[in-house]
């Protein structure tokens, strides 16, 4: 199909004129019948690249995806392009048995373009004999990192999707992931069979959105309600690690008139769908979630995304923030830090496999780098992606606008590494700064340690200031902590060298610390834009929306209501 052919395709099915980024050679590889392996972070027009070959092609397209919500708005989405509903369809448990019949018939009279269909469904045998009988364009497989043993959301289901394949009948395959690590990718591509993909992968930077990681302390709540107040009629989502700080916090919310709702896996499924639907339509300002909420949501406009809690991993945290300024518009990710938060975390590993550990520990630890580093946090995340990110100062990320100074710690580290040693390795981090401070209590008694040479070598440094040098330590591999017994601090190779021939060794200042929510609350946002008009014409378009049966977002995005509220039409 020729370049103008597809373009003319894309106008007649979506009404858009132009393709985004490399959709156009993506469409192109699969429906030359090419494996096709696609990268394309949060926002960039995954779904398209499957959707329009899918009605392009002879047969029926089979889209394996995670999530019965996901798989139920984009069904809905594709209704809402095409004249006939028989055009999409999803299989799954909430299938009544009569529409369950409709449904195969749908697909059995070729119908049905695209069928979303979860990997636990397509075990089935009936599902498999089914999909035996029907012509298959290709398969397209969403959330594809969820194969790989080393991403974030391993999902084992997903392991057998190549058998399944072949069983059926081996059609070209494309798999698509907003996150993959090159050995995420490299996992995925090995375990489906498709080697020799074609792989196009886009870039993960998003220059728009802003990244901050603060420590979180005993105020953190407050924090985090007095950044939503000060950013009034802006969508946002409140990431937390457990369902009921998630109903904590949003009472929390509710209490200082914050239009938030709660979204997790414990809360019924009308209820998820209900809270989700007034999000988008606008009816609340903040979803408090779980981990659960936001994939596939179709929101372009959350203006910040904030983690109560650091993620397991920097997948997740680079899939969650992604859900903001999609739209191209500002973007502020704030991500609050507590290095307990994370021993927490490496502690509910415990009764896994030792590789699931291995591995689980292994992305702990990168989370931990990014939120203790202090060079730039967007070259970071690219680099820990494989994507080259040479500029010196990003201007968006708090590490390149606010630079944290730096302190030569190289004695501290020494002493810590002596006080380990002289201890055998046998105490864990809060007693180590006992002895490091000089500190007397019932154990240091009872081993006589306060005989020890090294006892008090650090007194003149602050609790604070002996934590950093441990967690510093740790990332810089010269320690490890043995969580499995009891978090003892033990030395590894590199810090036996140190301790002979020691070396720079610099940390950030730990008295150096920063007002939670300073530029964060006015970041991105136009000094010059009319609040007051701004949030009558948001209120506007929000009845508009309603009165048409759409989102808010489909009458105007908020760039352009910024626009006329900065240039008065």
């Amino acid at each position: 199909m020729s370049q103008l052919d597809l373009t003319q395709a894309l106008q007649k099915h979506f009404g858009f004129s132009v393709f985004k980024g490399n959709q156009q050679e993506i469409i192109e590889s699969i429906l030359e019948g090419n494996d096709t392996f696609v990268l394309m972070p949060t926002g960039g027009g995954k779904s398209l690249c499957y959707q329009l070959p899918a009605l392009l092609m002879e047969g029926t397209a089979v889209i394996i995806s995670p999530l019965i919500a996901l798989m139920k708005n984009q069904v809905d989405a594709m209704r809402g392009f095409c004249e006939e509903d028989a055009v999409a369809h999803f299989l799954n448990s909430s299938l009544s048995r009569t529409r369950l019949e409709e449904v195969k018939d749908d697909i059995r009279q070729g119908r049905t373009k695209l069928l979303y269909i979860a990997p636990e469904s397509l075990q089935k045998k009936e599902n498999v004999e089914l999909l035996s009988q029907v012509p298959i364009s290709f398969y397209a497989i969403d959330e594809a990192h969820c194969i790989s043993e080393w991403g974030h959301d391993f999902r084992p289901e997903y392991r057998r999707i190549r058998a399944l394949v072949q069983e059926i009948d081996r059609r070209p395959i494309m798999a698509l992931t907003a996150t993959a690590t090159p050995k995420v990718q490299h996992d995925i591509l090995k375990t489906l069979g498709i080697d020799q993909a074609k792989v196009f992968q886009s870039s993960f930077n998003r220059p728009n959105l802003l990244y901050r990681i603060l420590p979180k302390t005993s105020e953190v709540e407050r924090d985090i309600v007095r950044y939503i107040l000060s950013n009034p009629k802006k969508s946002g989502i409140v990431y937390c690690m457990r369902r009921t700080q998630v109903m904590n916090f949003t009472e929390v919310l509710q209490a200082n008139s914050v239009r938030a709702l709660p979204y997790h896996a414990g809360l019924d499924a009308k209820e998820r769908a209900e809270n989700q639907d007034a999000f988008i339509g606008e009816e609340a300002e903040v979803i408090v979630a779980t981990i659960a909420f936001g994939m596939g949501i179709d929101k372009p406009d959350i203006r910040y995304v904030i983690h109560y809690d650091m993620p397991k991993s920097l997948e997740g945290y680079y899939q969650e923030t992604g859900r903001a300024g999609r739209d191209g518009g500002e973007g502020v990710c704030i991500a609050y830090y507590d290095p307990h938060d994370l021993e927490k975390l490496e502690r509910f590993t415990k009764g896994k496999s030792v590789s699931d550990q291995e591995i689980a520990k292994a992305l702990l630890r990168e989370t931990a780098d990014y939120a203790e580093t202090s060079i730039c946090r967007r070259s970071f995340l690219l680099n820990y992606f494989g994507e080259n990110y040479t500029a010196e100062n990003c201007g968006s990320c708090d590490n390149c606008l606010v630079p944290k100074k730096k302190m030569e710690a190289k004695e501290l580290l020494l002493n810590l590494l002596e006080v380990i040693s002289t201890l055998k390795e046998k105490f864990n981090a809060d007693y180590i700064i006992t002895i490091l401070r000089g500190e007397t209590n019932s154990d240091v008694e009872s081993f006589h340690h306060e005989d020890l040479d090294c006892f008090g070598l650090g007194q003149d440094h602050e609790e604070s200031t002996w934590t950093t040098v441990i967690r510093q330590a740790l990332i810089a591999g010269y320690i490890k902590k043995d969580v499995d017994n009891y978090g003892l601090l033990k030395l590894t190779p590199a810090g036996k060298k140190f301790l002979k021939k020691p070396v720079s060794f610099k940390i950030t200042d730990s008295d150096e610390q920063e007002d939670s929510t300073a530029g964060a609350s006015s970041a991105g946002s136009g000094e010059s834009t009319d609040p007051v008009l701004f949030s009558i014409m948001k209120d506007l378009r929000k009845k508009m929306g309603q009165q048409h049966d759409v989102p808010p977002y489909v009458i105007f995005q908020d760039a352009s209501l910024e626009a006329m509220a900065t240039l008065y039409p």
